[in-house]
């Protein structure tokens, strides 16, 4: 039987607290709703907007209890969240997406298996758990990325192989722990679906964001993507719908894909949460990402993907508060904010590292050249590497 929506005043619930958090509160306090934080780290990113943080481990059961006991419902803002705690609070109140589909998206072995088993493309690849493993690998795979199946993001834990002798040695650098090694194909680009799928099936996906990734990191995200057609994105997006029908998932995911030089659609992997090539949607659709993850949660009709103005998102990383001598320095954010189409979001984050996503700039227009001119002047003004 369905359940009737969560009303607002009432308590939602996050199993951690980063940019992603900080975004969901944002969008869950202007519905009405108050939102608990369960995060290890006092200062997270999400801890100086929500309504109260719990500091404890996402295993704690304490913690655990306390979220449990003051949410109606409770959500993720990132697919490493132990499953069993998942597990753990689904037994006594709402969680979405359940501990299933995220066991499934945490192992990106598990997760290969399961896109090919839908019947969609994905990257030719060999599971590695041990070091004989490598001696029956084709030769034809190499050369490949060696990709620890757990825990690796943002390029971590991952390394670049060309022949069986480096991917072997690049397994043990990385612990020897259960590995995918996939072949390194020739990409024309690559896009993302992030769709939104409500607990009776309904679902909606976003239009194509078009991603530039620098050292594993996404850098750069445009939509719509200059270079899909109708037909591509289609093919984009009822991919996406399918993966999320199939895992009877309940949330907001992101599907990030290969395109090859031939055209052919591969689905790279799958992020069990609202996904950094979706912020456009935060200043350049009718409903964000982070809107619909609060909808969803709450049991609430999902809102519209419809975009209403051309958008390109940069990425702020920690070395722009650096100069060339290794000064610490502010961005010039006055400047940034000079062009009209800016729309600037900063995480809070007290420590600019290198590699350390601080923020991200969008760029809104009428068109999409505006929105890319916009973006490069911007990135010009803040010394990032052109594209």
């Amino acid at each position: 039987m369905p359940t009737p929506p969560i009303s607002p005043g009432s308590w939602l619930g996050l199993l951690g607290g980063g940019q992603l958090g900080r975004m969901f509160a944002m969008a869950a306090q202007s519905l009405g709703y108050r939102v608990a934080v369960l995060d290890p780290q006092p200062e997270a990113p999400a801890s100086s907007v929500a309504d109260l943080q719990i500091v404890a481990d996402y295993e704690d059961p304490e913690g655990l209890e306390r979220l449990a006991g003051l949410c109606a419902a409770v959500t993720t803002e990132f697919e490493n969240v132990p499953a069993l705690s998942l597990t753990w609070l689904g037994e006594h109140i709402a969680v979405r997406p359940g501990s299933g589909s995220v066991a499934i998206a945490q192992d990106r072995g598990l997760e290969k298996q399961f896109i090919a088993s839908t019947g969609l493309a994905v990257t030719p690849h060999a599971l590695i758990a041990a070091p004989d493993d490598f001696a029956h690998v084709d030769a034809s795979l190499y050369p490949a990325i060696l990709k620890a199946r757990r825990l690796g993001y943002d390029g971590k834990g991952q390394a670049r192989v060309a022949s069986a002798s480096a991917a072997l040695l690049a397994f043990r650098e990385l612990g020897e722990v259960p590995c995918v090694l996939e072949k390194r194909l020739d990409l024309a680009f690559e896009i993302s679906v992030v769709v939104a799928r409500a607990a009776d099936g309904t679902a909606a996906a976003y239009p194509i964001a078009e991603n530039i990734h620098r050292d594993g990191i996404l850098a750069i995200s445009t939509v719509p993507s200059p270079r899909v057609d109708a037909a591509l994105a289609a093919q984009a997006q009822e991919a996406a719908l399918a993966i999320a029908a199939q895992l009877d998932y309940v949330g907001v995911l992101c599907v990030e894909f290969f395109v090859l030089q031939d055209g052919r659609l591969l689905v790279n992997e799958i992020a069990p949460r609202p996904h950094n090539s979706g912020h456009y949607s935060i200043d350049a659709c009718a409903s964000s990402q982070f809107e619909q993850q609060v909808r969803v949660l709450a049991g609430l009709p999902l809102g519209s993907t419809r975009q209403h103005s051309a958008a390109v998102m940069l990425n702020l990383m920690g070395e722009l508060w650096y100069d060339p001598s290794g000064a610490r320095r502010e961005p010039d954010w006055a400047g940034v904010l000079s062009h009209p189409g800016a729309r600037l979001h900063l995480y809070g984050k007290r420590e600019a590292r290198p590699g350390r996503k601080m923020g991200h700039v969008t760029c809104v227009a009428a068109s999409a050249l505006q929105a890319l001119e916009e973006a490069h002047a911007i990135a010009a003004r803040l010394g990032i590497d052109s594209w």
